[in-house]
């Protein structure tokens, strides 16, 4: 059985097939150690760089590769396809950049985009806190202008390539208006930045090769010219970024469905239980047969979304549908597809059991998928 995505062009298999090459040698014999020391090598980021898969859809006169968000694709595609979840490549490249290139100066992107396309600066977002997750609304990070700075102070928690950040996006609370009304985004230069913290690094159930870390900043001063457009418009660009962001975790979670049921296919083909292969058994057959066209509808409706994104035509319940429905199976399927491998399912070197663990928090981040449905009601 053959499927080939719609908006896929021969340039994307060309970068597919670049991608493949550069992820086999440079990521996956590097897992193991990387989820030990919770966090990627610096030098990979520098490596990704050089070959161009960074800042891919970002314009090439910012240092960019001038793609599309197809291109982003294809690149969180082959990572879940090799059971990834060290590399935080979407946050740098499909989020952070993407917040920089929408809503900053000219003089903005000119100095940070070309260094995030190199490797050498590593982008990070930092809205949630401690008692502000999926309602933004709530956050207390506090920005006071004082002359041409601001003076920053708070706390920020599941902060994805909080190691390695160099680049940070942080929502606070610029005025006194309650609500979104009072956010702006603001950019932390972290390096020798005074005031800025890097907090433990958090263990989690899964995905233990990224630098999820708590961030927390006292009296921490930052140029007011690096204020993304203007004061009090934080929410709002939070709220038109997040379809993106959204879509983006519904592309992950299709790669990985279809992923486990390809090694779940493999495996029930290798192994043997009372005489015959476990594909042989009718409730495996079964099992496999639901997950593959479980999977194949999921990966249509992800097309769709990809293709109305690329038009510009990507709403927010919509985007919104994809990220719950594809995260809901992504666990369900995954979860079926291990049963079939018994207790090796189990065992961390077996990726089915990696995935299985990486697979949770797609259903948290991003927005609950709780929030998904409700976003989506009110579309009714």
């Amino acid at each position: 059985m053959s499927y080939r995505s719609p908006w896929m062009t021969d340039d994307l298999d060309e970068l597919r097939d670049l991608t493949r090459r550069f992820l086999a040698k440079e990521l996956e014999p590097n897992q193991d150690l990387w989820s030990r020391q919770h966090a990627v090598d610096r030098e990979f980021w520098n490596a990704a760089g050089a070959i161009g898969l960074l800042c891919i859809s970002c314009p090439e006169r910012y240092g960019g590769g001038g793609g599309t968000f197809a291109h982003e694709a294809v690149v969180i595609e082959e990572q879940a396809r090799i059971a990834d979840d060290c590399w935080a490549y979407n946050v740098h490249s499909t989020i952070v950049a993407h917040y920089i290139n929408a809503y900053g100066s000219e003089e903005q992107k000119r100095r940070w985009l070309p260094g995030m396309a190199r490797g050498e600066l590593v982008g990070a977002i930092a809205m949630t806190e401690p008692g502000a997750g999926s309602d933004l609304q709530a956050i207390r990070t506090t920005a006071v202008r004082d002359g041409d700075h601001y003076v920053i102070n708070g706390s920020k928690t599941f902060i994805t390539n909080g190691t390695h950040c160099d680049l940070l996006i942080i929502a606070a609370r610029t005025g006194e208006e309650r609500g979104g009304k009072g956010l702006s985004l603001i950019v932390a230069e972290t390096r020798g930045l005074r005031g800025f913290h890097r907090g433990r690094v958090l263990s989690k159930i899964g995905q233990h090769g990224q630098d999820t870390r708590e961030l927390s900043f006292t009296d921490m001063r930052v140029p007011v010219a690096n204020l993304l457009g203007e004061e009090g418009q934080g929410f709002g660009q939070l709220m038109a970024q997040l379809p993106q962001e959204r879509l983006t975790i519904a592309v992950s979670a299709v790669a990985a469905a279809e992923h486990a049921v390809d090694l779940a296919v493999e495996y029930a083909k290798t192994r043997t239980a009372f005489g015959q292969q476990l594909l042989a058994f009718q409730n495996t057959r079964f099992v496999l047969a639901e997950c593959r066209t479980e999977a194949l509808a999921l990966r249509t409706f992800v097309d769709h979304c990809i293709m109305r994104h690329l038009d510009g035509a990507l709403d927010m319940a919509t985007a919104s549908m994809a990220k719950y429905l594809a995260t809901d199976k992504q666990s369900e399927i995954i979860d079926r597809c291990l049963q079939i491998f018994g207790g090796y399912g189990y065992i961390t070197e077996y990726p089915i059991a990696r995935m299985y663990a990486g697979a949770r928090v797609q259903r948290i981040y991003g927005g609950t998928n709780e929030i998904m449905k409700e976003l989506i009601a009110r579309s009714l």
